[in-house]
């Protein structure tokens, strides 16, 4: 199922995309998420010349693992995107993404090449944005043991978790053997 937006089929400057995808098109093998219920993707596109301007919302569920226990949980994404396509220059494109400066007003710009928009790429993109930075399963996670690793949120453990700084070794060496003599 091709996702890709072709530019030259936009008639009087601009149409309308309404779409749903099943969520295996959004499940690749890198991605730290995995989409479980269908993706509805709307937006407006505007052609201005060269330029392209997408608003639109992007509707979804993802599965990730929480951040402490492991546990796979569910996140709702409803996310809308106002984004300005511009050409890719053939000076831009033998420039590395690591060699472009970001400015104030290029996170909400992307390029296109051969009149054609992802919008596979647009809607990952809007997954990743809603993903919190640490994911947690509930906000009073108690996560995994560091000694057995047993998930403390279902099952106890009577592991000693007391943690003891290995550079004071020597010192705890020395003072047990005084104790000692």
């Amino acid at each position: 199922m091709s996702m890709l937006l072709d530019l030259s089929r936009l008639r009087g400057g601009g149409g309308r995309i309404d779409r749903q995808d099943p969520p295996d098109v959004f499940n690749g093998a890198n991605e730290d998420f995995r989409v479980v219920v269908p993706v509805v993707f709307g937006a407006d596109a505007h052609k201005d010349k060269d330029k392209v301007h997408l608003v639109g919302r992007v509707t979804s569920e993802l599965e990730v693992a929480c951040g402490r226990c492991l546990e796979p949980f569910r996140i709702p994404v409803d996310s809308t995107f106002d984004l300005l396509f511009l050409p890719l220059s053939d000076q831009q494109a033998m420039a590395s993404e690591e060699d472009r400066q970001l400015g104030d007003d290029d996170a909400s710009t992307s390029y296109y090449e051969d009149q054609t928009i992802d919008l596979a790429q647009v809607v990952r993109e809007q997954f990743y944005l809603a993903l919190p930075m640490k994911p947690l399963c509930r906000e009073d996670c108690k996560g995994l043991c560091p000694v057995c690793g047993i998930n403390r949120n279902a099952d106890t453990c009577s592991c000693q978790s007391e943690w003891v700084d290995p550079r004071m070794d020597a010192l705890r060496h020395l003072k047990n053997n005084k104790a000692g003599h």
